[in-house]
């Protein structure tokens, strides 16, 4: 079961990076970059959760996000997807730091298919850099709002 964690600052507050996290709206592919408008579908929406479908033409998945804002955490957990299994999934964890939020993220995935299998090898490797790359940009382009 592939795994990476990694932690990345940011500015924002606890609550302006959960409210980057669990935003929703129309815009949500230009912000991600591992989401495009055909891969991106609100199925559900409560006050502290949301089911989703997002992803790209090389990985989607359907997931299942809760969030508690008092406690700084969000958890993705995956339903269904092209590539992972359902024990895959993302936790975050905001914690105040200094002028800012340090985000610690852990990822795992199971994968279900030959082309998970060789991203999943990758996650180990690349998964902390390249990913926490991807969220600082997320994250910068907020600031910058």
């Amino acid at each position: 079961m592939p795994t990476t964690k990694f932690t990345v600052h940011t500015s924002l507050s606890p609550s302006e990076v959960l409210g980057v996290l669990t935003d929703f709206g129309p815009d949500r592919a230009r912000h991600w970059p591992n989401v495009d408008d055909a891969h991106f579908k609100v199925h559900q929406l409560g006050p502290d959760w949301a089911e989703v479908t997002e992803g790209t033409k090389v990985g989607w998945e359907r997931e299942r996000y809760a969030w508690d804002a008092a406690a700084g955490t969000v958890t993705i957990d995956t339903l269904d997807s092209n590539l992972w299994g359902p024990t895959s999934g993302w936790r975050y964890r905001l914690e105040a730091a200094g002028e800012g939020t340090d985000v610690h993220v852990t990822l795992t995935r199971v994968p279900i298919s030959r082309r998970g299998r060789v991203i999943g090898a990758l996650i180990p490797i690349v998964g902390a850099r390249a990913l926490g790359k991807q969220l600082r940009s997320v994250l910068r382009r907020a600031e910058s709002r």
